[in-house]
């Protein structure tokens, strides 16, 4: 059975995915631009995996900036689950250095709904003393705990519905759908 026949309705297609990565690259460009020409210090990209790939994958080819990528790996939505289980961080795919005093952060992950997984990266980068440290989501949900969370570059604010697509994932599928989208009843019964 094709994919597509999962699919209960696109929330956000592929053009406008195109488009605002386009406005949400130059911003942030901008920004560590700013930062590197006046001062010291080297940009590196922290994705968190695996959910963030294809995000990351767009969003690097439109920055004009040396970088480099530092992947972590966290877990708070095993197989089925459709809300977070709590974040914790899976070390032995995790490539981030124990120093960044010399790195300006940004870290990129896929979804913003409880915070927790951005919280505990964060709070894991503060400890190696970056010169700065921000965060790009994909999307953010409309919710109280992912609102209240400083994400300096929000690509979309979402209803609290669980999406798949560019990415993310139900039971490590649907990651290769071009575009974002809610699934229907019947997939979920299935699991």
């Amino acid at each position: 059975m094709p994919m597509q026949d999962d699919i209960d309705h696109i929330l956000i297609n592929r053009d406008a995915i195109s488009q605002r990565l386009d406005e949400l690259a130059q911003s942030l460009a901008a920004d560590l631009l700013a930062e590197t020409q006046d001062g010291p210090g080297e940009v590196t990209l922290v994705p968190i995996l695996t959910g963030s790939i294809i995000f990351l994958a767009d969003l690097i080819r439109r920055l004009p900036i040396p970088m480099q990528i530092r992947v972590m790996s966290v877990t708070s939505y095993p197989g089925t689950a459709m809300s977070s289980k709590g974040a914790s961080i899976e070390a032995a795919l995790t490539k981030l250095p124990e120093d960044l005093s010399n790195n300006h952060v940004v870290i990129i992950d896929d979804i913003l709904d409880s915070g927790n997984t951005l919280k505990l990266v964060k709070a894991t980068i503060e400890q190696r003393n970056p010169i700065s440290v921000r965060t790009a989501v994909l999307l953010r949900k409309k919710i109280p705990s992912a609102m209240s969370f400083q994400a300096e570059y929000v690509a979309f604010d979402i209803p609290d519905e669980f999406v798949v697509g560019y990415g993310l994932d139900f039971n490590d599928y649907y990651r290769n759908l071009p575009d974002i989208v809610t699934l229907k009843k019947h997939v979920y019964a299935q699991a």
